[in-house]
């Protein structure tokens, strides 16, 4: 891998054409190959990556193939979804531009400020497009009042609507419920349940 002037990567970087997007970039290392088809691009200390209104910044990015698609992040991972409020933390991300697709590994942290909400996982994989994140392994929501607890959610932002399966538990103040599978309105904070319910209710 051999090491390329910045001004000359600052262009290739910027003249990722096939996703009509400004693409940015700095850290305190930086080395690269433009061999085709094992182009890569190193960054090292302090990196940050700006691709549309994804902010991405990390120990460690690696950016992958012909049109800059892939975007690898290892080592104290934050970012921001700027134009619809969602920061996030992480162990590693990966992202794929073309299909604007994010998945956090390792200890993760997503918060939707325009929700209000913050969830956590060991892995969460965001799809901005359809605005549709997937949360696995040890996942807890908070929001208000509310906690949520599973090992598997589905979040779709638009409807503001959470799905909650695998050993699911929602608590709303003194309240407590149990089931099977477990559907929140994060609008109104409804609960719907469904297998196996249980609960407790204080009045």
């Amino acid at each position: 891998m051999k090491k390329i002037p910045a001004l000359i990567f600052f262009i290739f970087l910027l003249t990722g054409a096939a996703f009509c997007d400004t693409f940015t970039f700095r850290a305190d290392q930086m080395s690269g190959s433009k061999a085709s088809g094992k182009e890569i691009t190193v960054l090292v200390g302090n990196a940050e990556v700006r691709s549309d209104k994804l902010l991405l910044r990390a120990d460690r990015i690696e950016i992958q193939g012909a049109d800059n698609q892939f975007i690898d992040c290892i080592g104290n991972v934050r970012g921001a979804e700027e134009e619809k409020n969602i920061i996030f933390e992480t162990d590693r991300l990966r992202y794929d531009r073309k299909l604007k697709i994010a998945r956090l590994e390792g200890n993760s942290t997503l918060e939707d400020r325009d929700n209000a909400i913050v969830v956590k996982g060991r892995f969460i994989e965001y799809d901005d497009t359809a605005e549709v994140t997937v949360f696995q392994i040890s996942v807890r929501l908070f929001k208000d009042n509310m906690v949520c607890r599973a090992e598997y959610a589905v979040y779709r932002r638009i409807e503001k609507i959470l799905t909650l399966t695998g050993f699911p538990v929602v608590y709303k103040k003194d309240d407590e419920f149990r089931a099977d599978r477990i559907r929140v309105d994060l609008d109104t904070d409804d609960v719907s349940m469904e297998g196996d319910v249980s609960g407790s209710i204080k009045n």
